[in-house]
């Protein structure tokens, strides 16, 4: 009896993984569906939402930053390596 409840409460969440994931991908996040669910593990735990929003956020925008900073210094490389 006990095993059944917890695949019940496993396939609940799945089913509940699954939805938030569709609805992710509709308002685009470009949240995967691990990311997806880690940060709904977060949030079961306690964690504000809108922190853990505004943390993605910035943790995106870094990131871009430090894409555009090795795609520079990818050109300039090859720049100095043609003169």
């Amino acid at each position: 009896r006990d095993s059944v409840l917890r695949m019940s409460v496993a396939s609940t969440k799945a089913e509940t993984l699954d939805v938030l994931f569709d609805i992710s991908q509709l308002l685009e996040t470009g949240l995967d569906r691990e990311t997806l669910n880690i940060l709904v593990g977060l949030t079961e735990t306690g964690v504000n939402p809108e922190a853990l929003a505004a943390v993605v956020k910035e943790l995106r925008r870094e990131s871009s930053a430090l894409q555009a900073a090795e795609a520079r210094a990818r050109e300039q490389e090859r720049d100095r390596r043609a003169q």
